[in-house]
């Protein structure tokens, strides 16, 4: 059976490593070139291709048409896509024989769409997963052919889930890869009614509203901590992200919502009147003291 597969990140390279324990032949891989400006904390794709010799490109688009001809050329079985950024057109997906299969980290028909494992997180669910379904026109919405779930516990941040979905995401194709192959793997419908769709997210939209309730701040900034941008506020000229931080266990004397330091100890004050108390505060990467901080507090105008 030979295939191409589109890939990228940590979830790409475990499930193309399950693709070659199967016994695949992958006759193409087609990743991302990384973005000097992105935090690369993931795998490496690319990596993984000098590693076991297989040939790769990065082109700019999956439309370009001399990937086309290329693929045409090489009239593969299956198309694979494991975390690939681009959606990939559907006269290209057409070329597979066996069909065109993707990883996508979520329980579907739940998270449709970008980053899935960070809106899990930031709207407070209680578990998500990686689920291999049919490429279709429509993003995330073919037939599922299995899914495996992993828990989001209440302090997980979004890079600790992300590691569960990409061991969920290597179980799944494992369990489901021999079907596939054999022909005999089960169609799940994909019920589009029951989920919904979620765009990309930018590094602004982790900026902090302290009015809100401190569960929200809270999964604000689980769904973004670092590597990811991080959730940020800004003070008197600074700009400060949250590195760690946890829910406060009692509640601080009648502050404003914001930044605030007692007893030495950093916390953001919620809207609720509950608190963040925030083990690491971050300005331009590097950790800043409270001591530091309760200078800036001072210097503000009415305190």
């Amino acid at each position: 059976m030979r295939s191409v597969v589109f890939a990228y990140h940590t979830v790409g390279v475990r499930c193309l490593k399950v693709l070659l324990a199967r016994g695949v032949d992958v006759a193409l891989v087609v990743t991302h070139q990384d973005n000097p400006a992105e935090t690369i904390w993931f795998e490496s794709v690319a990596s993984l291709c000098e590693e076991q010799g297989l040939p790769v490109v990065t082109p700019d688009s999956p439309a370009d048409p001399a990937l086309r001809q290329r693929i045409a050329q090489i009239a593969p079985d299956f198309i694979f896509s494991f975390y690939y950024r681009h959606m990939i057109p559907v006269d290209l997906l057409a070329l597979a024989k066996s069909g065109a299969y993707n990883m996508h980290g979520s329980l579907l028909p739940k998270y449709r769409g970008r980053v899935p494992v960070n809106w899990a997180v930031l709207n407070g669910e209680t578990q998500t997963g990686a689920t291999l379904h049919e490429m279709t026109a429509k993003p995330d919405a073919g037939a599922i052919l299995g899914q495996i779930a992993v828990p989001i516990l209440p302090d997980d941040t979004a890079f600790e889930v992300f590691g569960k979905c990409a061991v969920a995401a290597e179980q799944t194709l494992w369990q489901v890869l021999p079907l596939l192959l054999a022909g005999r793997a089960p169609r799940l419908a994909n019920d589009l009614a029951q989920g919904s769709y979620f765009g990309g997210r930018k590094p602004e939209d982790g900026r902090i509203d302290w009015q809100q309730p401190a569960a929200v701040v809270y999964n604000l900034h689980r769904a973004v901590a670092p590597p990811y941008p991080g959730a940020f506020t800004t003070l008197h000229g600074h700009t400060y992200v949250i590195g760690r931080a946890r829910l406060a266990r009692t509640q601080l004397p009648d502050l404003p919502p914001g930044l605030a330091v007692v007893d030495n100890s950093i916390f953001g004050q919620c809207g609720d009147g509950r608190a963040l108390l925030i083990q690491q505060l971050l300005e331009n990467g590097a950790p800043v003291p409270a001591s530091a901080l309760a200078a800036v507090l001072k210097a503000l105008p009415g305190r």
